[in-house]
């Protein structure tokens, strides 16, 4: 398991086959289906699937992708967060999803503050996106406290979707 970032209080590593389980939650998860999207997950068989499909095939394709966030207290995973680089967008986007019980504890802040950081420092990336599904408005209040800015609305793939950017 590769680490990417630490914050204070969270370890951002690469995700892995053993970490099934908690994408397994993280993906059924009913806020997860409504804001972001089924994305097939339906046992832990598809979950080890989604991670060398997804993130795992993004760090071999691009160096980076969504890493699993673990606390640094307890090792507990609590959410993923970031990069990810989509045929429909011109830059990379961030992007970030929290089981519900480690959510309004600002972890999703802290983690997204040290992507984007680190996107900036050690991939010099100079532009970043961010999409958000309407009425999603949690995550737009974030994008904005991260210093991002509203694109406005467009229609990405079969989803009209709101785009941020950094400035």
């Amino acid at each position: 398991m590769k680490e990417i970032l630490r914050t204070p209080r969270l370890r951002l590593r690469e995700l892995v086959a053993d970490d099934a389980p908690f994408v397994l939650e993280l993906l059924t998860d009913p806020d997860f289906l409504r804001h972001i999207g089924d994305r097939g997950v339906r046992d832990l068989d598809s979950a080890r699937a989604y991670v060398g499909d997804g993130p795992q095939a993004s760090y071999a394709r691009h160096g980076h992708g969504l890493w699993l966030c673990e606390l640094l207290e307890t090792g507990e995973p609590a959410g993923i967060c970031g990069l990810i680089r989509r045929d429909t967008l011109e830059a990379p986007d961030l992007g970030y999803a929290w089981l519900p019980r480690f959510r309004g504890r600002g972890f999703a802040l802290e983690a997204a503050a040290a992507t984007l950081a680190h996107a900036r420092s050690a991939l010099a990336m100079d532009r970043l996106l961010a999409i958000v599904s309407p009425g999603n408005d949690a995550s737009c209040r974030l994008l904005e406290k991260l210093g991002m800015v509203s694109l406005g609305e467009r229609e990405i793939g079969e989803q009209r979707l709101s785009v941020y950017a950094t400035p």
